[in-house]
């Protein structure tokens, strides 16, 4: 029971203070609108199913408008003389028209299911505006893997120099994997897309109400049809926070590699000026400090939808406040943090530029193509991949030890060392030999779906396409069911008024 006054009172300054005035606050910034228009859809409702006089109704809808003119929501203080936003409604509402047509408004509902729909209802509009975010950092990627199709960068294995590949090639991976976490992105929104009302404290109500009207009037997709799972599942928090800690668990993997090229040594991206702070003290110091912010911003946002599902852990499951108007309001901190991210990194993405000198001296000294010399090898000469990977292991060792590349080595040093495994001479020429030892020709052969060349890269960037805009059409409609819900209840509330 919570503390109360020294007069026995509820509530106690103690509690008011530490629970109520900030939970007060909270609906100031986050939830009011939605719980207007949650009474708009009741009165609607309950006068449609004959439990509200037409004329009642109407006089609700009017004393909610006025309500809602009259009162600076923002400059609300929290006194404590009602209990939280829902009960200053009520007595404004009651002031206004008495409690005989005041208090009807309330048939067949409870504070729980109108707190869980208010929450998905701001969590949707959430989780739409971040996949739309999410979108647009995807155009942008696929923008700059189209321009940089035939780009070459060092692809890593290991933090080691493994493969040539294209920028445009990495890059899309990066974009499949985004891709995919819209997909979650799309199943976590069916979980708050079902709407609570009706479901009252925990097991609807023996009033005749119309659950599915309630849902379409606000915007919802469907009912969530269990009443007792309407108020104690909380899978819509634990499936979007979820997703949303995946997504940047994911993108902070892409943001460390960005990280890892843009440093001295590696230096295979340039960050232009735009997102470089200077040194306070090293006046030679040029700091791409732009990447170092989106993983934090990553880490932040991933960190603050895992705290949002770990408060749900080993809570019984029922109706808990460790659900409620709290932990809702700390989770929106992870889609701002993830919004800023997705933001900074379509931004930083479109700027940035691969150091194409840098990368190619990078490719020759680290003889990465050698994987190709070797199936080249077999298909040129006949013999097995393990006979060639040793051959070119050999004139590899022997280059390196020496500081010569591919485009230098002898073509007598290459001979040898294939005559000590074959046991003959190589029928390959040397001209043959330097083409085969070339990044561009490494990119050219691997045509495999799923590959850096050319008409693979191309399909891959197609069906990229086609995904995005699928998403965005999905979005549209779901945005637009969001975005729909006031103008259909001033539609419905008029009729009612007018007539």
């Amino acid at each position: 029971m919570a503390e109360r006054g020294d007069d026995g009172t509820f509530p106690a300054p103690v509690y008011r203070e530490t629970v109520l005035a900030p939970l007060f606050e909270t609906v100031k910034r986050h939830h009011w609108r939605q719980q207007m228009r949650i009474n708009r859809a009741s009165a609607i409702m309950l006068a449609a199913r004959s439990l509200l006089g037409r004329d009642e109704a109407a006089a609700i809808l009017r004393a909610l408008d006025d309500i809602e003119a009259a009162t600076d929501v923002a400059a609300l203080p929290y006194t404590g003389e009602h209990e939280d936003f829902f009960f200053l409604v009520e007595a404004e509402l009651t002031r206004r028209l008495g409690v005989g047509t005041a208090g009807k408004l309330h048939m067949g509902r409870s504070r729980n299911d109108i707190d869980h729909t208010v929450f998905k209802m701001a969590l949707k509009e959430r989780l739409a505006g971040l996949l739309d975010d999410l979108l647009g950092t995807i155009s942008r990627l696929l923008e700059v893997a189209e321009a940089n199709r035939a780009t070459l960068v060092v692809a890593y294995t290991h933090g080691q120099p493994a493969q040539p590949t294209t920028y445009g090639h990495y890059l899309g991976a990066v974009i499949e994997l985004l891709l995919r976490d819209v997909e979650r992105g799309r199943q976590a929104s069916r979980y708050p897309d079902m709407c609570s009302m009706g479901a009252a404290a925990i097991t609807t109500s023996g009033f005749p109400l119309d659950r599915a009207m309630m849902a379409e009037l606000l915007g919802f997709a469907e009912v969530q049809e269990n009443a007792y799972g309407c108020i104690a599942a909380n899978d819509y928090l634990t499936s979007v926070y979820g997703a949303l800690r995946l997504l940047f668990v994911h993108l902070g993997r892409f943001v460390q590699d960005l990280n890892t090229w843009t440093g001295f040594e590696v230096g295979h991206l340039h960050v232009p000026d735009g997102y470089v702070q200077v040194s306070s003290i090293m006046p030679q110091k040029r700091n791409p400090v732009a990447v170092e912010h989106l993983r934090l911003l990553c880490s932040l946002a991933a960190g603050r939808a895992s705290a949002t599902i770990d408060v749900l852990h080993n809570t019984p499951f029922t109706d808990v406040n460790d659900a409620e108007g709290e932990v809702q309001v700390a989770g929106y901190a992870a889609f701002d943090a993830g919004s800023r991210a997705l933001r900074l990194l379509t931004g930083l993405v479109g700027a940035a530029r691969v150091d194409e000198s840098r990368v190619r001296r990078h490719i020759e000294e680290s003889c990465i193509t050698a994987t190709e010399l070797a199936d080249s090898l077999v298909r040129a000469e006949g013999i097995s991949f393990r006979q060639a990977h040793e051959i070119v292991a050999s004139l590899v060792r022997e280059m390196l030890g020496r500081g010569d590349r591919f485009a230098t080595v002898p073509y007598a040093a290459f001979t040898r060392a294939f005559a000590a495994v074959a046991g003959r001479s190589p029928r390959l020429e040397e001209a043959e030999l330097r083409r085969y030892t070339t990044p561009e020709h490494f990119v050219a052969v691997r045509t495999l779906p799923g590959g850096p060349a050319p008409a693979p890269l191309a399909a891959s960037f197609a069906r990229y396409r086609g995904e995005l805009e699928a998403a965005r059409a999905w979005l549209g409609e779901y945005r637009g069911r969001i975005d729909g819900v006031d103008r259909r209840l001033r539609e419905r509330a008029r009729g009612l008024i007018e007539s």
